[in-house]
């Protein structure tokens, strides 16, 4: 009885241990067909660019295809629930940004929670917006525009890429630090409101550099400083905005997500392959034409910027009662 009581405990071991011995293979010969990058935003912007530039790197190291999946739409939650949804065996990923951490507070009523739903994988890198006024506007500087900002309360017109978006809560961080009152003005979209900003319909925005340098060396914008803690290399000769505003920071910043519950062989591969490309001189060059600068670590590290980011703009949210429209 002992001797057939073990060998039936033996052989239900055993059998437990079958269903999840598929799951592990898999993860070990990751992957064995395409991958899709899904971006919540159309394509040909920077955070498009970036995507790409990862899955061509990842397709070129791992023998597979990664092909970005543009999902625009409802400030990335379209792509953000579309990921979350996915079944979590590392052939959906998800190019995480800023906007994922500001959505977290500013939707009320998402059907999703991004911090619960999508685990770090890698992040890639950091860039940088520029606060850029027309070249008539009075202000040569960020003290004389925070001068004229306080002797022209609500006159100044701020240009941002929407209710929520980067550029407003960039902008608005800005007004709570200063001191200062703006009056955002809301577009559909960061060329829309540039347009408007060359025109002299909005005197100030805070893009980003990708978007924005061109006007500022062609001389039809002019660039008060950078938002990023330290200066940029793309712009070395522009101040960051904490040179005047101490503690001042407001980063863009990129990185690759994937629905929970992915296997952490799979995690751990794709976070070697980024960091690699991260490294990679040509890789570097690529990221540098993008105004941006490397990001390395491991899946917590970037696990915790989104974090430390989602409690940041909740603050600021909260703080200037923005409602997603």
């Amino acid at each position: 009885m002992k001797l057939r009581r073990r060998r039936f405990l033996h052989l239900a071991a055993g059998a437990a241990a079958l269903p999840a011995m598929p799951r592990v293979a898999s993860a070990l010969d990751y992957p064995t067909r395409p991958v899709r990058i899904i971006v919540g935003y159309a394509a040909a912007g920077p955070t498009d660019i970036a995507a790409r530039l990862v899955g061509q790197w990842l397709s070129e190291r791992l023998g597979q295809s990664f092909v970005v999946d543009n999902r625009p739409g409802a400030a990335t939650n379209i792509g953000t629930e579309l990921a979350v949804r996915a079944p979590p065996d590392g052939y959906t990923l998800l190019l995480v940004n800023a906007t994922n951490a500001i959505n977290t507070t500013l939707y009320e009523k998402l059907n999703f929670n991004f911090i619960r739903d999508i685990v770090p994988v890698a992040s890639i890198m950091r860039t940088t917006y520029l606060m850029v006024v027309q070249p008539l506007f009075p202000a040569k500087s960020v003290p004389e525009f925070i001068t004229y900002a306080k002797a022209n309360p609500g006159k100044i017109n701020m240009a941002t890429a929407g209710v929520g978006s980067p550029p407003h809560v960039n902008g608005e961080l800005f007004k709570a630090m200063a001191g200062v009152d703006l009056i955002p003005v809301h577009y559909r979209g960061g060329g829309p409101a540039l347009v408007d900003l060359l025109g002299g319909q909005v005197q100030i925005m805070f893009e980003g550099i990708t978007s924005s340098i061109g006007y500022v060396r062609a001389g039809k914008l002019r660039a008060l400083a950078v938002t990023s803690a330290t200066r940029s290399a793309a712009v070395p000769d522009i101040p960051t905005v904490s040179e005047f505003v101490p503690g001042y920071e407001a980063s863009g910043w990129f990185g690759i997500g994937a629905p929970k519950d992915t296997p952490p062989q799979i995690i751990d591969i794709l976070n070697r392959q980024i960091n690699a490309a991260l490294v990679d001189t040509t890789f570097k060059t690529r990221i540098a034409d993008l105004g941006g600068t490397p990001l390395t670590g491991s899946p917590a590290d970037f696990g915790k910027l989104i974090v430390d980011e989602t409690e940041k703009w909740a603050k600021v949210i909260r703080l200037a009662g923005i409602k997603a429209e």
